[in-house]
């Protein structure tokens, strides 16, 4: 059995940035880092290379496992800011929260980001004009890499990094043992076993139900209560340009009029595409836009997500937003998209009528109902949240505007750690958004820095 100081599970945003520290600090600490996914240059979705028109569900899924995790192929926009994208700062304060998404900036600046914008919705126009539509803009810089760009830059850290810490990669762990404090025993689905004195939980959202498992089997409290479920829009990107060459990712929040629920948009992708996601078997969508401008679209996407928060006795939260994910892969086979004058019509969208719709689809998806799938509540929300929008981006609300379905955000169970991130299981530390405690690509990679700095001064030369 190979012994090793310290043993990451997962090599997403946390894991890139906690690996980059170890190398770039001084210290003696032997690392190991293993991911079920494969290395940047092999994650080739069989949809994006034109093999297939639809997801055959690789196992793992090249778009949401791998080297850099979900984030390297999904547009590459790192948010540095506190009022959205997770809790980092709630554990190790607002300003240091704040410091190391700085200077994960500078870090992919340095390796090849430095051409990308820098945007800032901070003294917008934008934010008065949403305002005075009961719209309220939320502050942030945004670093929009772009999917091609962000790939190429965690090559960049692969090759940096793989020279002192060790990869195995296309390897799954299968079992944990947790001997005591300061003692670990991790063990692949090849049953080759390593030893640690520390070990990192950074599995990211595909690792949610994995990692709730362990946290069960050490007596390690969680807790979730939250999904979000909503649709992917996609409508010609002149609708919303004036928005996005401002500011190009706008948070907007609204309080519905009928149930005073929150809707928001997420993840806005100018000139984009709609892309598929496998997510522990469930088709759901998301979206991705490219820095190389020949590769861009004519359409802009984003999603309308409407947050869920259960109470007792009702807990698991994911399992609800995975049933509902199941629906639309049941009706459609997959994806299920839908003209906005259809929904409100109460009519399905069908293949006749998707031949006269002037917005051009980006994603392949079965033309259908989304209102067998979503319920009623939720797509109340959303569709009173699209002519809010219609209000500061006039033809939002357009008949030809199409809605994909479904988006659902699975919120890792928050995993109860300390300041430092550690479990109550010494030596134990969950991180990214596999720990709960973050739900983004800044505050991810930022509790990467923080851990690997902690780890780094434990085993300092």
């Amino acid at each position: 059995m190979k012994k090793y100081d310290i043993i990451a599970v997962g090599a997403g945003a946390a894991g890139v940035f906690l690996s980059y520290e170890l190398t770039r600090l001084g210290n003696s600490a032997s690392v190991l880092v293993i991911d079920k996914g494969a290395p940047v240059e092999e994650r080739i979705c069989p949809i994006a290379a034109g093999k297939v028109k639809t997801c055959i569900k690789c196992s793992p899924c090249h778009i949401m496992n791998g080297y850099g995790g979900a984030g390297t192929l999904s547009d590459g926009k790192y948010n540095i800011t506190t009022a959205f994208g997770g809790d980092l700062h709630k554990y190790i304060g607002e300003d240091k929260a704040m410091e190391l998404m700085e200077y994960v900036d500078s870090v992919l600046c340095e390796n090849g980001g430095a051409e990308a914008k820098l945007y800032s919705t901070a003294n917008s126009k934008l934010k008065t004009l949403a305002l005075r539509n009961n719209l309220h803009l939320l502050e942030a810089k945004v670093r929009h890499l772009g999917t091609d760009r962000n790939a190429k830059i965690l090559s960049t850290l692969y090759n940096k990094t793989s020279k002192r810490v060790d990869f195995l990669l296309k390897t799954c762990v299968k079992k944990i043992e947790v001997m005591g404090d300061h003692d670990f025993v991790v063990t692949t689905g090849t049953d080759e076993q390593f030893e640690c004195s520390d070990l990192v939980l950074a599995t990211g959202r595909s690792g949610s139900k994995w990692i709730s498992e362990i946290c069960r089997e050490n007596g390690i409290a969680q807790k979730n209560n939250r999904v979000d479920i909503g649709v992917r829009v996609e409508l010609p990107a002149e609708i919303f340009k004036p928005i996005t060459d401002d500011v190009y990712e706008a948070k907007l929040v609204y309080k519905t009029d009928k149930y005073t629920d929150l809707v928001r948009t997420f993840c806005m992708n100018p000139y984009g595409e709609v892309v598929a996601e496998n997510t522990n078997g469930i088709i759901t969508v998301n979206g991705h836009s490219y820095a190389d401008e020949a590769l861009r679209t004519e359409n802009t996407n984003f999603a309308l997500l409407v947050s869920n928060t259960f109470t007792k006795p009702f807990e698991d939260s994911n399992e609800y937003g995975e049933s509902i994910a199941k629906l639309s892969n049941m009706l459609g086979g997959g994806v299920l998209m839908q003209r906005f004058g259809d929904l409100v019509k109460g009519r399905r969208s069908s293949e006749r009528r998707m031949e006269k719709c002037f917005t051009r689809p980006t994603l392949q998806a079965t033309p259908g109902d989304l209102s067998l799938v979503i319920p009623k509540r939720q797509l109340d929300n959303i569709i009173e949240m699209i002519y809010a929008l219609d209000k500061i981006a006039p033809g939002t609300a357009n008949e030809d505007t199409l809605l994909y379905g479904v988006e659902v955000k699975f919120y890792n169970s928050k995993v109860e750690v300390d300041h430092n991130l550690e479990t109550k299981v010494k030596g134990l530390y969950a991180l990214g958004d596999g720990s709960g405690v973050t739900h983004s690509l800044s505050q991810a990679s930022a509790s990467g820095v923080y851990v690997g700095r902690i780890l780094a001064e434990k085993y300092a030369k």
